[in-house]
């Protein structure tokens, strides 16, 4: 099979698989230098072939778990569901600055549009939510729970605040499942203190508080795309599948190999508070299709902004699960100074600038427990989680506090608990031998 590889609307190169396990791809003979359809996949005369059954630039725009299942449902018994198959069908639908499609379709033939309004407003229950995903052209953003694209403008209405309406083209839209009840407003007040403290993307809570609108960051004003987008599960070569399997030393290196030189010092900033963040946020969920690096040519490469923060610890089965990436061979969320001694070494990140990152990230957190609060009393199925958010919250900024890590002083942090009675304790998943 082949597909046309399309870059802000122009066609730039073709897809080919050969086989099951094979795939080349070839630029056109007009291509230039910035043309690249990956950082790692430079503009040449000769083939870029991968042993797999898609170059992992395109395997990063094939959806996961739920979604990927959607897909094979919904069009496997009509065209196949190998890799590149159902590529075919998203293609047109990809982050970043990317199209892909058959060679003899109309890139330009109107998406199924999406009123965001609909989502924000409406029941975004588990059934009428996953109702809503087969209707629509879905696409490979990661994480916990389901999410896709929407592909027209919509308008959207500020659920929280009594704004008015603010137009959009694209948005990417998160929902709650019954193992991870109000996962999207976690992730709402997760990225509120991240956006305290580090560019993030966008977000907007329903008013049911089942559903999240992140808006995109790699279109303009007008909806248009401009900026490429690489995951580090790409970067690094690495099936979607192995997003937990890298360590903070190989992204480091990855920032080294493709950031520019003038670049990388604000890089390495980003990602140690990112690394701080979750520690202090307890975000198991934070591996390398959750961190990318954007891009209009080879000497404009930065940092994407935050768009994937969950406080997972709160959760059934996921209570004790270790960070998502490693560093120093292990994952810990007691690292002691050995946090301090990599992000100096590895980042170069000092040890005055790693406390005064804590001390942002621990007044950030202050600032937003109110509002934990607030959703607390405004949905009553909330408070139990919440309670445990606040709990969380405050276990992880003493530790990064205490004299084991930075040595700043404890902030008596369960104060913010005291008008509240202790959440019940999370039950261990059952496992049974022979099971999964």
């Amino acid at each position: 099979m082949k597909l046309a590889v399309y870059l802000l609307g122009r066609r730039v190169a073709t897809l080919e698989s050969i086989g099951d396990f094979k795939t080349t791809l070839t630029y056109e003979a007009d291509a230039t230098a910035n043309d690249f359809v990956s950082l790692t996949m430079p503009v040449r005369t000769e083939s870029w072939s991968w042993d797999d059954s898609l170059h992992p630039i395109f395997r990063m725009n094939l959806p996961e778990g739920y979604l990927l299942h959607v897909l094979e449902e919904r069009f496997g018994p009509h065209i196949g569901a190998s890799p590149i198959k159902l590529l075919s069908v998203v293609g047109r639908n990809m982050v970043g600055r990317l199209q892909v499609a058959p060679l003899s379709s109309d890139l330009n033939e109107p998406l199924q549009p999406l009123d965001v309004a609909d989502i924000l407003q409406g029941d975004n229950s588990e059934e009428a939510f996953s109702k809503l995903v087969h209707q629509y052209a879905t696409s490979g953003v990661s994480g916990v729970v389901p999410k896709f694209l929407d592909a027209e403008k919509s308008s959207i209405r500020l659920s929280h605040y009594n704004k008015s309406t603010l137009f959009t083209r694209r948005h990417i839209i998160k929902g709650s499942t019954k193992q991870l009840p109000y996962v999207s407003l976690n992730e709402f007040l997760c990225m509120q203190v991240a956006a305290k403290i580090l560019p993030t993307a966008k977000t907007q809570i329903s008013l049911d508080g089942q559903a999240l609108v992140v808006d995109r960051f790699d279109v303009d004003d007008k909806g248009q795309a401009y900026d490429g987008l690489e995951d580090f599960c790409a970067l690094l070569g690495l099936r979607p599948s192995a997003k937990y399997d890298t360590t903070w030393e190989r992204i480091a290196k990855g920032v080294r190999d493709h950031v520019p030189g003038i670049r990388q010092r604000e890089t390495f900033q980003h990602l140690a508070t990112t690394i701080l963040l979750t520690y202090a946020l307890r975000n198991a969920d934070c591996h390398a299709k959750n961190i990318a690096l954007l891009y209009s040519s080879r000497a404009d490469i930065h940092i994407a902004p935050i768009y994937d923060m969950v406080t997972t610890s709160v959760y059934t089965g996921y209570q004790d699960s270790p960070p998502g990436i490693s560093f120093m061979g292990k994952k810990t969320w007691l690292p002691g100074k050995n946090l301090e001694k990599f992000l100096a070494a590895t980042f170069g990140i000092s040890s005055r600038e790693q406390i005064a990152i804590v001390e942002k990230i621990s007044d950030a957190m202050t600032e937003t427990m109110p509002l934990v609060k607030e959703m607390m009393k405004e949905y009553s199925k909330f408070r139990e989680l919440g309670k445990r958010m606040l709990s969380a919250w405050s276990e992880g900024r003493e530790n990064l506090r205490s004299q084991r890590m930075y040595t700043l002083g404890s902030l008596v942090s369960q104060k913010a608990l005291k008008e509240f009675s202790p959440a019940p304790k999370l039950r261990q998943p059952k496992r049974i031998v022979g099971k999964e």
